[in-house]
């Protein structure tokens, strides 16, 4: 089941004896804890049924005695702990204590286990007893080039909209940290109200990243070989060195190349955006780079992107040649 398909089973009143949240991608863990600590019990029932633990400070027998108490004046009792993941699970002496809740835990109680920053080990008894008995919701990271459409439809979740180069400008440079992107969209809206439709104006005045001076322009550029627009690119990040990290940018621009040479050997060009992995509103633009980059080129591109990497982390590096100096001779090797 998915976060979305979860919560509408528990706005329904379905609910489950044991939520085992894990996943490295903690974005959806917290959504779904923070629904079930705010919405399913009333806040008359709270007072009595609701207990909060922290794994780090709490161990499993205090958990499952929680667990076990019958609820008062309500239906349920919930018991929520949060960074699961520093709970000692079990020990050799309770480990049957603690297997036996999950094969028969309490139809009254609705227990969470917010286990964040790691997968839960599958071969253990507990996982496949709550996988029986519960609900298991595995929270993986959102890959690259599915931030997009993520962007596209938590806006649109929002009752907005955002123009496809708005959304490739978060994604660039707000990275694949969920709950960043969502703190951000919700400042961003707090401003522009809802119904509006994002634009990277929008993003340039209230999130701070610019709209002529980022690495997604610095691509556009490097398309059509535009040495100058190239040059006032880098001189900006040079200047801004905190906002525009050189690692950042040769990541971004590895990816990139790699795109323009998977467009080089995709046999259908329509498939494109699905193997490349964008939206089709940019494939216009790796067309372009192609047409502007053969194969070999492209190899030779990827070569000095690894060869400056090194660089700017002092491998083979002449003097104390600074970030801003090296991304000025990488590209005038890649344009030329």
């Amino acid at each position: 089941m998915t976060a979305a398909e979860i919560i509408k089973e528990l706005k329904a009143r379905k609910f489950r004896p044991v939520y085992l949240l894990h996943g490295e991608e903690p974005y959806y863990i917290d959504e779904l804890t923070t629904y079930i600590e705010q919405q399913v019990l009333s806040d008359a029932e709270k007072g009595f049924n609701q207990t909060v633990l922290y794994g780090k400070d709490t161990d499993m027998a205090t958990v499952l005695n929680a667990a076990k108490r019958y609820p008062m004046m309500s239906d349920y009792q919930v018991v929520i702990v949060k960074e699961a993941q520093e709970l000692k699970w079990s020990d050799s002496k309770a480990e049957e204590f603690v297997l036996a809740y999950f094969e028969k835990p309490l139809a009254s109680t609705i227990l969470v286990l917010a286990y964040k920053y790691a997968n839960f080990d599958k071969r253990k008894k507990i996982y496949k007893a709550i996988d029986k008995n519960g609900l298991i919701f595995q929270s993986d990271p959102v890959r690259d080039y599915k931030l997009v459409p993520w962007i596209e439809g938590l806006i649109a979740s929002k009752g907005c909209k955002i123009e496809p180069q708005a959304s490739a400008l978060m994604a660039e440079y707000l990275g694949t940290d969920l709950s960043k992107i969502s703190n951000e969209v919700d400042k961003l809206l707090l401003n522009l109200g809802k119904g509006v439709t994002i634009t990277s104006d929008h993003i340039q005045r209230n999130i701070g990243i610019s709209k002529e001076y980022n690495v997604f322009e610095l691509q556009k550029a490097l398309a059509v070989r535009d040495v100058v627009k190239c040059n006032q690119i880098i001189g900006y990040f040079a200047a801004n060195p905190k906002a525009n990290p050189m690692v950042m940018v040769l990541a971004n621009l590895n990816s990139y190349f790699t795109k323009i040479l998977k467009y080089h050997y995709l046999l259908n060009k329509a498939d494109a955006p699905k193997e490349l992995g964008v939206s089709p509103y940019f494939i216009k633009d790796y067309e372009l780079a192609a047409r502007s980059y053969p194969g070999g080129k492209v190899f030779q591109v990827i070569s000095l992107l690894r060869e400056y990497d090194l660089k700017s982390k002092g491998v083979d590096s002449t003097g104390n040649t600074g970030d801003g100096d090296l991304l000025k001779e990488l590209l005038f090797k890649i344009i030329h």
